[in-house]
């Protein structure tokens, strides 16, 4: 396997149930259901500019990178907007990234993400903010994003929990989560 084999393109609805088996193959079950990724799915577009994309190797799905446009998503506690060098209403949303275990290594996070951030520069957004998982195998959410030109903004301690006793199982807590969520920022040249 390498990187010649995978293919990439704008997500569409035809994407979502293999987007929600893997989700929840991943990430841990009760993570995505069919409403929550027709609502993802919508928050993506601006200006007829789709910011979400997916990886197949042939007819398999193993990626996706789910981006919310700038102003299509809401501010809570797990945001902190006052440390971030742009205005709130120029930042865009990274939802969620996604890659196969079997795929891993090959790039494929790395290069959703430039898919995603092309998009978003095209709509407009001057930055885009994420939560990563710190409980990530290695963390390498994290490692991975810092790759990629992502800053540290802030510590969020039990971001999950409420999903968690909602109905999200958590692959490493179960349904009481207790990990930490890095939110992170990178800045658009």
């Amino acid at each position: 396997m390498n990187k010649q084999d995978i293919s990439y393109y704008a997500l569409t609805e035809q994407d979502f149930t293999d987007i929600i088996v893997l989700a929840n193959h991943v990430h841990g079950d009760g993570y995505l259901n069919l409403q929550q990724m027709q609502q993802w799915y919508a928050r993506g577009f601006k200006a007829d500019i789709n910011a979400s994309f997916v990886a197949y190797h042939g007819s398999k799905l193993v990626g996706f990178r789910i981006s919310y446009s700038q102003q299509s998503w809401a501010i809570d506690q797990w945001y902190s907007p006052e440390l971030w060098q742009v205005d709130l209403k120029d930042t865009a949303y990274f939802k969620c990234n996604t890659v196969d275990e079997a795929y891993r290594g090959l790039g494929i996070g790395s290069r959703l993400l430039k898919l995603s951030i092309s998009a978003l520069q095209q709509q407009g957004a001057k930055a885009g903010v994420s939560h990563l998982w710190r409980q990530s195998p290695g963390n390498s959410a994290v490692k991975y994003f810092t790759k990629c030109g992502g800053e540290l903004i802030k510590l969020h301690p039990d971001k999950w929990r409420e999903d968690s006793l909602n109905g999200y199982e958590c692959t490493i807590c179960g349904f009481d989560c207790h990990c930490e969520a890095a939110e992170m920022i990178i800045y658009f040249n």
